[in-house]
């Protein structure tokens, strides 16, 4: 249930809340949202993600929690921490499946209900950042998403693709979708932008390039950065590392930096 004006609910202590939204699935939108979340902890920051992605959770796997319990409090749930400072929290269906490689076959509705239930009912406590991270597309969790968030402190949302043509089409459509429903485009990041050899240095447009940024031209909102592929990305996900921390010098590094900080000075200049 959403609280009436004034009432204290369990989003109260959230300073902003961000949504990681993708035109098609797999081009790193859960990826983007836990390398966004390390970063906005490395600066000070205490943040939580909420994975709304029903049918493909991937959060709980890529912090290597998976095996983790949700508990009750007096509250509602309580998400589960990546840290023992708490600087990470966490809420996905994952931690709720008697199995990991349970499938969730849910109509609309019940989607709906657990999605309503996540914002409502899990006790975030005080945090500077509430990523959400979405299921590809524009379909009815986004909907439900962006009304159970509405009278939150809604940020925006950030907008992933890869270089491709297709991807970048997929990308037209979700800037439709923020028009329409009233979210703050907060910009557009490229992944998958080329790859760099980790031998030699030399960088290779595998999936072409430019796609993004000159969608972001074309349709006026800010483009965050490009994000290469990188071996060292991947192998952190796989092992459930902190990448910002290990591997400071990676490609991949100062383009997921800038990505944070573009995210910190808008809200910089958003606050009173």
């Amino acid at each position: 249930m959403e609280g009436a004006p004034g009432e204290r609910t369990n989003l109260s202590g959230v300073r902003h809340i961000l949504l990681v939204l993708s035109g098609k699935g797999g081009v790193g939108k859960s990826t983007i949202s836990t390398q966004l979340a390390l970063a906005l902890r490395h600066s000070g920051r205490r943040v939580g993600i909420m994975d709304v992605d029903l049918c493909g959770p991937s959060i709980p796997r890529m912090f290597r929690l998976q095996d983790s319990d949700v508990h009750q409090c007096d509250s509602g749930w309580v998400p589960v921490y990546v840290d023992q400072d708490k600087s990470i929290s966490l809420m996905s269906i994952g931690f709720l499946l008697e199995k990991p490689d349970d499938a969730v076959v849910w109509r609309g509705p019940k989607k709906n209900a657990l999605i309503k239930q996540f914002v409502a009912d899990v006790a975030w406590g005080d945090l500077d950042f509430l990523i959400v991270d979405t299921p590809p597309g524009t379909s009815d969790e986004h909907i439900s998403t962006v009304e159970a968030l509405r009278p939150h402190k809604l940020l925006g949302a950030v907008l992933v693709t890869t270089p491709q043509a297709v991807s970048v089409g997929d990308v037209r459509r979700e800037l439709t979708f923020c028009k329409k429903t009233g979210l703050r485009v907060l910009g557009i990041v490229e992944n998958m932008s080329g790859f760099v050899c980790p031998h030699c240095s030399e960088c290779t447009n595998i999936f072409s390039k430019g796609g993004g940024e000159e969608l972001a031209k074309h349709a006026g909102v800010p483009f965050l950065g490009c994000v290469p592929l990188d071996p060292q990305l991947s192998q952190s996900l796989e092992e459930g590392r902190d990448f910002i921390q290990d591997f400071p010098k990676s490609p991949a590094f100062p383009a997921l930096a800038c990505i944070a900080q573009q995210i910190l000075d808008g809200t910089s200049q958003q606050s009173p």
